[in-house]
């Protein structure tokens, strides 16, 4: 399972189609601390990039990924795997903030939470099609 989420490319897979995602670093991206990655989004239409920092790489245990440019004030998002009875146990913690004060906290409210489950809902639907 850490081999699947520590190839860039299958990121493509497991994101939303809403969100117009697409990995503009060339291929192959070699997953390592301190490899950047930069993609292209859209967030309610609108188009942006982004580009996120591997931050720390854990071969097999886990890998961090950090938003150097992007539509947050902070994204820190740490991946780990666990192997369990029958499979690999897969957690991410992130965290995030909008920043913007009250117009950030606004946005939060009434879209970026409700797209930020979407976003680890579909993440989840599409392994347990890929992986069972």
């Amino acid at each position: 399972m850490f081999a699947f989420f520590s190839d860039a490319t299958n990121l493509e897979r497991i994101t939303p189609p809403s969100l117009g995602f697409s990995i503009l670093t060339p291929a192959p991206i070699e997953m390592r601390e301190g490899a950047r990655i930069d993609y292209r989004i859209k967030l309610n239409g609108i188009p942006m990039r982004w580009t996120t920092l591997i931050a720390a790489y854990e071969p097999g245990v886990r890998f961090i990924d950090v938003q150097e440019r992007g539509p947050y004030k902070l994204w820190h998002h740490t991946h780990t795997f666990r192997d369990v009875y029958g499979g690999t146990e897969i957690g991410d913690l992130v965290l995030y903030e909008i920043g913007r004060g009250a117009l950030g906290t606004l946005a939060h409210a009434m879209f970026v939470r409700r797209q930020l489950a979407h976003i680890f809902d579909y993440r989840s639907k599409v392994m347990k099609e890929l992986f069972g």
